[in-house]
């Protein structure tokens, strides 16, 4: 087994975004392809490829390569290495990425659809995606996912905050958001190592991230239609989770 990691580049107009790969290249040829959509806070790479210590532990693509899946994903407009821009970046913006990722995803893996993974307003970005785009997802998984916010403790104060969201496209990004990411629904789940890494990780992209993902969960949802899901979907519930409730 060999995985190798790949850095590719594909535009959406004049926006440059980052795709990202890793895949066992002394595997067999036409692997199943796991895309991986990331959320509202930190890019592909510091939420998906996560290496504490060089180890791939905490990688969900070293993880899943290992078992014998083409593993993709992207930075979103406005995140980690693709173009920053005046966009907030909203659910419907990260779908275009999508599409002007996937003909790529596709060419390259040799696959006519792709086994989708989102979670939080990812899994927004990839439930919208599979209703524009049907026939490229095979199956789809969405974990911590935000159907309509109804009652949730965080929707409720970004609903709050909806004047901010709206009178600037990105909000403040620092070691405190980070370590409200991992504590604002319960405090002690995750190794600290993990915190460290990533942020030494995201924390060189920049003081700021979009805030259009909080706006659209905030004012916006539902924005994905169950009913135009063609594929095989399994949600994934957390224990602790101000997002959503069971409701």
């Amino acid at each position: 087994m060999k995985i190798v990691a790949e850095e590719h580049w594909v535009t959406k107009g004049s926006v440059k975004l980052y795709v990202y790969r890793k895949h066992d290249v002394e595997g067999p040829a036409n692997k199943p392809v796991l895309f991986l959509v990331h959320g509202s806070t930190f890019s592909s790479r510091g939420t998906y490829d996560v290496m504490v210590g060089g180890k791939g532990d905490y990688s969900a693509m070293e993880h899943f390569a290992g078992l014998g899946y083409d593993v993709w994903t992207m930075d979103h407009e406005g995140y980690g290495f693709s173009d920053r821009t005046d966009s907030n970046s909203g659910i419907m913006v990260g779908v275009a990425d999508l599409q002007a990722a996937m003909p790529l995803v596709l060419e390259k893996s040799g696959q006519s659809s792709v086994l989708m993974f989102g979670e939080s307003s990812g899994a927004i970005k990839a439930g919208a995606y599979a209703n524009a785009a049907p026939h490229t997802v095979d199956r789809l998984l969405l974990h911590a996912f935000t159907y309509t916010g109804t009652h949730a403790p965080e929707m409720e104060r970004r609903r709050g905050l909806a004047d901010q969201f709206r009178a600037n496209p990105r909000r403040p990004f620092g070691q405190a958001q980070i370590d409200n990411v991992f504590n604002r629904d319960r405090t002690g789940q995750t190794d600290p190592a993990i915190i460290k890494t990533i942020a030494d990780f995201e924390m060189k992209f920049g003081d700021s991230v979009p805030c259009g993902t909080y706006l659209d969960m905030a004012l916006h949802m539902p924005m994905v239609d169950p009913t135009k899901l063609t594929c095989a979907v399994c949600l994934i519930r957390p224990d602790h989770d101000a997002n959503a409730t069971d409701e």
